[in-house]
């Protein structure tokens, strides 16, 4: 359980910045004694992987801030997204952590599964946040993107690092992001729904007494 909660914040992280849970899974490999990625995912901790990691990374944050530039890494992310989501779900799941001690076990009959788990969830944390900034964008005419993009940087550190260090916390922070992108999907649903009826003459309304001419 602990294991899926790992990869699951991981995954999400990536779908809103692909490269701070790398980049983060890679220092805590790093510089954590507690935390250590299986031989095959080893590589993130590498000087190059953590280089490359930092300065794409840097770009993202940059890139994702400027209105209209947002829009077109959001197109550009919908491959590295998952990807690195798949990446982070694999690795962060089958490592040895500060709250596990033994993941050997946990998804050892098909290593295939937590990766597509990861890709899943990155794609679908990704798509929402990319139909959500569109709308925010046609609405305030690119206003939001800096604040969107800063809150989405600060959601995704959060869960990155709560998923290394204590991810009861981080399962507690996706639940929470899951239930307040919901509400507000519904409110903006109703809210539309709202303008619309208004819209339509008071004699075509429902309930309306029809005018006498």
């Amino acid at each position: 359980m602990i294991e899926f909660l790992i990869g699951s914040s991981l995954a999400a992280s990536a779908g809103l910045n692909a490269w701070m849970p790398l980049f983060l899974l890679g220092l805590a490999d790093r510089f954590l004694p507690a935390v250590n990625l299986p031989a095959g995912w080893s590589w993130i901790g590498s000087d190059i992987a953590l280089w490359i990691l930092g300065a794409l990374l840097a770009l993202e944050i940059v890139a994702d801030k400027i209105p209209a530039l947002d829009s077109i890494n959001d197109v550009v992310q919908s491959v590295l997204r998952p990807a690195s989501g798949g990446i982070v779900f694999g690795a962060g799941a089958s490592a040895e952590t500060i709250a596990v001690d033994d993941p050997s076990a946990f998804f050892s009959q098909n290593a295939w599964v937590p990766i597509v788990t990861g890709i899943v969830i990155a794609l679908v944390v990704h798509v929402t946040k990319a139909t959500g900034r569109l709308a925010a964008n046609t609405v305030t005419g690119g206003l939001a993107a800096p604040v969107l993009s800063t809150a989405e940087d600060g959601a995704s550190f959060l869960l990155a690092a709560l998923a290394i260090i204590v991810p009861v916390l981080a399962g507690l922070l996706l639940i929470g992001l899951i239930v307040a992108v919901f509400m507000l999907f519904r409110r903006r649903r109703r809210s539309r729904g709202d303008v619309v009826v208004s819209e339509v003459p008071r004699h075509e309304q429902p309930g309306a007494a029809p005018s006498s001419r």
